[in-house]
Formats: C-alpha cells, sequence, structure tokens
C-alpha cells in the first residue's frame, strides 16, 4: 500500500453507517465504492476500513488509524474527546445514568458503593471519581436496561435516544452526563492526504443546512434583508432586463428559516422566489 494512503474507518453496519456514508456521497465519494467493500476499500488517497466505532476509536487512540467516523461516547472512553473532531449533526444521544423507578438512589451522589453497569466503563470510572463518587463501575457489551431491571446493577449509565427502553424497563433518570452525536476525529499529526477531505466534509454539512435563494425585489428594498435575516452576507444583486425598479437579489441562508420569513419577504415586495438546495458552501 502506498505510504501516502491515509487509513480510515467507517461504521461497519448500522444507521451510523448508512448516514456516514450518504455524507461521503454529498462530498463527492461514489457510495458504490462502499456499497462493495470487502472489509476495507481503496478510494482516491485513503483505505477506508469497516468497524464498530468502539474499536474504531480505540485503534485510533493507539494511532493505527489516521482518522475515523465515531462518536462522543466512544472518544470519551477511549480518552481522544480533546483530539481534532468535526462533529457531524446526526446520531444524536444523551449519556444519562438511570435506576430502577422503586429505587432508593434518587442522585448521582447517592451511587456511593452501588454497581454501575455501562458500556463505558473508562469514562464512568473517571466521571463518577470527578463527582466524588465510589462505585463498582462493570462493564458490558449487550443491553443494559434489563440488568438493572432485573437488579443486577443498582444503576447503568448509558446513551439515551428517545427513552422509550427506559420506559419499557420502569427506569428513571437520576443524572443527565454529556450530549453525543457522530464525528470525524482525526490524529493530532494530521495526514497531509485528510485536508481535502475534511474541507469536502465541512462544505457538504454546512450545505445540509441552507438554501440557495432567488428572488426578485424592489431596488429600495434589497438593504432590508438583513433584518428579515439577521447575519446575512451582502446579496448578490443584479439588473432586470427593462425594469428600473426591480432587481434580482441571490442569497444564501438558513434552511430552518426560510419558511418561517416568506411572509416578510412577500410584505417587502418579494416575486419569484426560487429555492434550490445546495451541494456546498464553504466558509
Amino acid at each position: 500500500m502506498p505510504a501516502t494512503v491515509a487509513r480510515i474507518a467507517v461504521p461497519s453496519k448500522g444507521r451510523l453507517r448508512d448516514s456516514v456514508l450518504d455524507l461521503l456521497a454529498h462530498a463527492g465519494y461514489s457510495r458504490r465504492s462502499f456499497d462493495r467493500m470487502n472489509a476495507s476499500a481503496l478510494v482516491d488517497d485513503f483505505e477506508f476500513i469497516e468497524m464498530r466505532p468502539r474499536d474504531a476509536a480505540a485503534w485510533l487512540a493507539q494511532g493505527r488509524l489516521d482518522a475515523a467516523f465515531i462518536s462522543t461516547d466512544t472518544a470519551l472512553e477511549n480518552a481522544i474527546d480533546d483530539w481534532p473532531m468535526l462533529d457531524l449533526g446526526f446520531s444524536h444521544s444523551d449519556l444519562i445514568v438511570a435506576v430502577r423507578e422503586e429505587s432508593r438512589f434518587d442522585t448521582l451522589r447517592d451511587l456511593t458503593g452501588a454497581t454501575v453497569a455501562t458500556h463505558l466503563p473508562a469514562w464512568t470510572e473517571r466521571w463518577l471519581a470527578s463527582e466524588g463518587i465510589e462505585a463498582h463501575v462493570v462493564g458490558m457489551g449487550g443491553s443494559l436496561e434489563g440488568v438493572c431491571a432485573v437488579g443486577l446493577a443498582d444503576a447503568i449509565v448509558d446513551l439515551r435516544e428517545t427513552g422509550g427502553s427506559l420506559q419499557r424497563n420502569r427506569l428513571r433518570v437520576v443524572a443527565e452526563g454529556i450530549s453525543c452525536q457522530a464525528t470525524f476525529a482525526w490524529q493530532q499529526d494530521e495526514h497531509r492526504a485528510l485536508t481535502d477531505l475534511r474541507l469536502r466534509l465541512e462544505a457538504a454539512l454546512d450545505a445540509r443546512l441552507t438554501q440557495y435563494v432567488m428572488l426578485h425585489l424592489p431596488a429600495d428594498k434589497v438593504a432590508d434583508l438583513g433584518s428579515v435575516f439577521p447575519g446575512l452576507a451582502a446579496p448578490t444583486v443584479l439588473p432586470l432586463a427593462g425594469r428600473n425598479d426591480l432587481v434580482a437579489a441571490h442569497i444564501v441562508v438558513q434552511r430552518k428559516n426560510l419558511w418561517a420569513k416568506l411572509g416578510e419577504l412577500r410584505a417587502m415586495g418579494a416575486t419569484g422566489i426560487v429555492a434550490l438546495k445546495t451541494d456546498a458552501v464553504m466558509r
């Protein structure tokens, strides 16, 4: 393998894999290259390797990978949460501490001397110690809710997405830790090939949040666009053939804001409003 190839872990299965591959496809890397990969695939200057995120974070921490698509919780467990990292904006969850509904534990401090089951034993021990709590932490690979529900564990430290599983097992939350999401992390000594990949990922992520809007507007109202979309950079303004009263204005706005602002745009006299999907936005 050429020495210039960077080794990057991608999730081996599940929704996280699908979301990561969709992002890579948006950033210009063919989805077919990953759909047909057998453990690994060479794409441009990268060797993409299929791996569970928790394993990928461990190998990244050992210096055997140049970068990896992981998640906040796996970065915390391997003590690489202060490494260079790009938040990807999907697979959101929260680290929580849960106990049985009838449990005598009501706060985090009540767990002194308790047995705590978790997928993140190293981080959980550090976190509890930082709070002055001495507990017996048991690392597990399978479902956590059941071992707490039947009384094997006094509490669990787990990821919560919707809270449905906690309700089904009659567990309640007594403390919340850190908000987590999918991330792209890389070595402090960055491989030179990663610069372009990061640039493309950032452009794709920013594009998902924005829309390119074209509209016709009275010439004396162009300056008012900044009050409708605070933080808006100077719009592109073009003349319209045969019209002195109207101009064409092109702007890039946050997708979440556009629909709520249509009424204000119409009140300003805007017509011919067209919103287009953006493929890439460079900061």
